[in-house]
């Protein structure tokens, strides 16, 4: 299938930015907040409103796309699973409104919006963007990873003792075990960070800021664009298994790549 990837990549952006403008207004004061899987994972109206809006750009500009956004799907691993499964993936935008909905309900700012696009079955583009730092990370194939307008990559990082990572608690039965690998990897790198946003986490690997993120149990809503903008950007994004990332993948390793090997190793290490 042939789309225009530059037109693609400024309507991913411009979708991305209406988001943010929402995020802007409301972070801190959503009029309602309703629990999904479980206590853990949150929604409020400004998600879904997120999701309509940039679900009406990206379909404007390209009716024949096909959207697969968190919240078009039911809560939970196991739906999640088969959304995946079972989507068309030859023109599919892959969304999550607002990455962080826990720091935006409580005015944290760290949440994002990322939009992914895949092509006959390929991440080919990645646009996340910060709206309270005004920080858009975006690229797409055939050209590079960008922040604002400037490219970026990966950390030069070589030993992961001198590693900065980062990792998140995931809202299902894997928390436990992502709380354990985080101490654990805690004694044993520079430091280890938690900011509530996987998408951000991803955007500040592929800029060089973090030197690997990894994670249990994510969406595909949460790693596409930023998969995508960590291999443009010359990193590694895996599975923990060392696999190539896919759109079913949901244990993630993203690193720099020189530090991947090592990571992976420790994180089979019970």
């Amino acid at each position: 299938m042939k789309v225009d990837l530059e037109l693609a990549h400024l309507t991913a952006k411009e979708a991305a930015r209406e988001a943010g403008s929402l995020i802007r207004t409301w972070i801190g004061r959503p009029k309602s907040t309703t629990a999904k899987s479980s206590p853990h994972d949150l929604v409020t109206e400004v998600d879904k409103a997120c999701q309509e809006m940039i679900t009406r750009i990206l379909q404007d500009a390209f009716p024949t796309s096909v959207i697969l956004g968190e919240e078009g799907v039911a809560a939970g691993a196991q739906a999640a699973m088969e959304a995946v499964e079972h989507v068309e993936r030859q023109f599919l935008w892959v969304v999550d409104p607002i990455d962080g909905t826990l720091n935006f309900i409580r005015g944290i700012p760290a949440c994002t919006v990322s939009i992914g696009l895949v092509l006959e079955g390929k991440d080919v583009l990645g646009v996340i963007y910060d709206p309270i730092r005004d920080e858009m990370f975006s690229g797409y194939e055939g050209a590079n990873a960008f922040l604002n307008g400037e490219i970026i990559h990966v950390s030069e990082t070589e030993q992961l003792s001198h590693a900065v990572l980062a990792s998140g608690f995931p809202t299902g039965h894997y928390r436990g075990k992502n709380a354990e690998q985080i101490r654990r990897f805690g004694e044993h790198v520079r430091n280890v960070r938690a900011m509530g946003s996987a998408a951000l986490h991803l955007a500040y690997v592929a800029a060089g800021r973090l030197d690997g993120f990894w994670e249990n149990d994510l969406n595909a809503w949460d790693l596409s664009a930023g998969a995508t903008l960590i291999r443009l950007a010359g990193g590694r994004v895996t599975d923990l298994e060392g696999a190539d990332y896919a759109l079913e993948t949901r244990h993630i390793a993203a690193t720099n790549g020189k530090i991947h090997a090592q990571l992976l190793t420790d994180l089979q290490v019970e």
